[in-house]
């Protein structure tokens, strides 16, 4: 007796005839094709015919057919075979679905373990160029760029700093010049031992700017603002700001983190790209790359300052003193603000440099009063 093409019926022997219109789509064509299933569900395979169509059936083993979530509003319900991530079929009929046993109710993306496994290790492949090979080919590389390199890349440094000070048309920001006071910061360098009357001396200038703030450049260049000079109550505490500069300079720290930070952001460059926010994520990232290296480097100088202080007959304590006023000014950086900010916090520095002076030692003041009163007109 033949069955009706309309009404499936399960016969002898496990197959579950389905002759209503189901879509199939072979994933090459946007067309749908009828198609009549059959389910044998002793060799657990869904037989796919083409009935109006002299071609070949599809046979989907049923432990490897998934069905989507997502039917985008038809009626029935859509299924694809693992083994064709293109093909689907759109069962019209959702009673078969009780024949096809242990079918899955979602269609997980073909090797997604697999995509987990590249994607964890390219996040570690990134963090270990970041975090151990860069620096180590910084500071690699920082003993092999010659002297006149260094100088170049400060003083090119030092020009742009000026320029974005001043603002976009303007001149330059102004070098304060005042011969007295520049001799006063000669005076210091020498007291403190730094080189002088070389090309590689230390080469300190004063710009005519409120901010309080000293940096190192590259090629041993020293810069202060005006505004740290104006906050120093004493000129100990600038020799001790101006020591701790020079030990940046004695230790090559500007160079290797030039190095460090163009390495570091070629990679990330590389990974982010040009996309919305790209550049704020490259920033933040740079920033907290940066804070452990400048943390060490920073305690480095800070060490050098010490001693350098020390055997000029000035108290390590006077690199505190400032600390500890501009920490009342400005606060200090706490919790997971400090992993962001380029200097260990101000009130570990302050111990350190005061545990760093002796108790029965006879210090004195760097330079006369005279001097420390030109140093304080430097910009006048």
């Amino acid at each position: 007796m033949t069955m009706p093409p309309d009404i499936p019926q399960t016969t002898l022997g496990g197959r579950l005839y389905d002759g209503r219109s189901s879509a199939y789509f072979d994933g090459d064509a946007p067309v749908p094709r009828d198609v009549t299933l059959l389910v044998d569900t002793n060799t657990r395979v869904l037989e796919i015919g083409f009935p109006a169509q002299e071609m070949a059936g599809v046979r989907w083993p049923l432990d490897e057919i998934r069905q989507l979530e997502d039917t985008a509003g038809r009626e029935g319900v859509i299924l694809r075979w693992t083994g064709d991530p293109l093909a689907r079929l759109h069962l019209r009929n959702v009673n078969v679905l009780r024949h096809m046993h242990r079918l899955q109710a979602s269609a997980p993306p073909k090797g997604r373990g697999r995509l987990a496994a590249w994607a964890f290790a390219a996040v570690a492949a990134v963090t270990i160029q970041i975090g151990i090979l860069v620096p180590l080919l910084a500071d690699r590389l920082a003993t092999f760029v010659p002297p006149a390199g260094e100088r170049a890349l400060g003083e090119a440094t030092f020009g742009q700093i000026r320029q974005a000070l001043a603002g976009t048309g303007l001149p330059p920001l102004p070098t304060c010049d005042n011969e007295d006071g520049l001799a006063a910061l000669e005076a210091m360098l020498v007291a403190i031992g730094a080189e002088r009357d070389t090309d590689d001396a230390v080469k300190v200038f004063v710009l005519d700017h409120e901010m309080v703030n000293a940096f190192a450049l590259p090629g041993g260049y020293v810069v202060f603002f005006r505004g740290m000079i104006d906050a120093a109550l004493s000129p100990n505490e600038i020799a001790a700001v101006l020591a701790h500069e020079v030990g940046h300079v004695e230790n090559r720290d500007p160079t290797r983190h030039a190095l460090r930070s163009a390495g570091s952001i070629g990679i990330l460059g590389l990974l982010f790209g040009d996309f919305a926010g790209g550049a704020a994520v490259l920033f933040l990232t740079e920033q907290l790359i940066s804070a452990s290296y400048s943390q060490g480097a920073e305690t480095g100088a800070d060490e050098f300052a010490y001693v350098a202080l020390e055997e000029a007959g000035v108290s390590p304590a006077a690199l505190g003193d400032m600390f500890e006023r501009l920490r009342d000014k400005y606060g200090d950086a706490e919790g997971v603000f400090a992993h962001f900010v380029s200097h260990p916090t101000l009130s570990s520095r302050i111990v350190r440099s005061r545990e760093a002076a002796r108790e029965d030692a006879a210090y004195d003041d760097i330079n006369t009063d005279g001097e420390w009163s030109a140093l304080q007109a430097v910009c006048d």
